[in-house]
């Protein structure tokens, strides 16, 4: 259950966490795709761990691939010089593939590797047939898992090959299977990176654009739309105009704030001014209260005292 990194964080994210330790991996695409520049970061995460990598390459040699994975921000050199990566280097029609399922086995056994790179494993049908190559990748793939050994294998694939498909058909026997393709538009070839499958873990079905860089290898959202996937410079003009968009309805929605904010002052000043002048006209009038309650109070006293000058006259002239 342990995962382990890819060396690449936003691929570790599409992963659900990364690659389980132990599985086998394909990672397939034509050519220029960027299939050993994810075998390098991989290389080089796993030998930062302090773990041992051992890697089978069929096409370049070691100092073809040092130098150009510099190119992308990886530098191997030092880990080749600890001991902590091995290059095998070889022709795959230098001998048989019996013996090169020996020297495989040998190899293994010497170094102990905790991960195992074959770049790319396709090479392996110029020394047999088809079925003679998946049977000795299918061979080494089950001696790496009962070892707890990861194992990272490349399948060069042609242009118009459909995606389903390798050359030596050993995608069903790979935990995971990610894909590598060139993406064209607007007269323009990008790289498009997605997760095919990933057995045991929650991964992400989206394409990613796959940036290779001199600071090292980008996953960037594609943007999808009504006129389709854009990716590259497509993709950069559209994020410009929705940036510009998100600026200006920003712009619009502060100047809205603002306008907000000077009614809400202009209110609460005419609140204001009516407060003050409803205290004066509340002044007033309990002015002219107080002063018509005072008249009342004098005339009901003058009532009562006629009244009792009235009853006086009465009695004296009863008297």
């Amino acid at each position: 259950m342990e995962l382990i990194s890819s060396g690449i964080a936003r691929l570790d994210t599409m992963l659900a966490g990364g690659f389980y330790r132990g599985s086998s991996i394909l990672v397939s695409g034509t050519a220029g795709t960027g299939k050993t520049s994810i075998c390098a970061y991989f290389a080089n995460e796993t030998c930062r761990r302090g773990e041992r990598r051992l890697y089978f390459a069929y096409e370049e040699s070691r100092k073809q691939i040092v130098r150009n994975m510099r190119s992308i921000g990886v530098d191997l050199a030092p880990w080749d010089e600890k001991g902590l990566l091995r290059f095998h280097n070889v022709r795959p029609n230098t001998y048989g593939l019996e013996m090169h399922l020996a020297m495989m086995h040998k190899l293994i056994g010497e170094l102990k590797p905790s991960v195992v790179i074959n770049d790319p494993v396709t090479q392996l049908v110029h020394a047999g047939t088809k079925a003679e190559a998946r049977s000795v990748l299918t061979r080494l793939v089950d001696l790496m898992k009962t070892e707890q050994i990861t194992s990272l294998a490349t399948s060069l694939t042609s242009a118009g090959d459909p995606l389903e498909g390798t050359e030596i058909g050993v995608s069903s026997i790979m935990d995971t299977w990610i894909v590598l393709r060139e993406m064209e538009t607007d007269g323009e070839g990008n790289r498009g990176l997605y997760i095919l499958k990933s057995r045991g873990a929650d991964h992400s079905n989206q394409v990613r654009e796959f940036v290779l860089g001199s600071d090292g290898i980008d996953l960037v959202d594609v943007y999808v739309g009504q006129a389709g996937v854009m990716t590259g410079a497509a993709r950069a003009a559209q994020d410009a105009r929705e940036r510009a968009m998100a600026l200006e309805c920003k712009e619009e929605i502060e100047r809205m704030e603002r306008d907000l904010h000077r009614e809400r002052g202009a209110l609460d000043a005419r609140i204001a001014l009516l407060r003050s002048e409803f205290e004066a006209r509340e002044e007033q009038l309990r002015t002219a209260i107080s002063k018509a309650r005072t008249r009342e109070d004098v005339l009901a006293g003058e009532r009562s005292a006629m009244a009792r000058l009235r009853k006086a006259d009465e009695e004296v002239s009863k008297g």
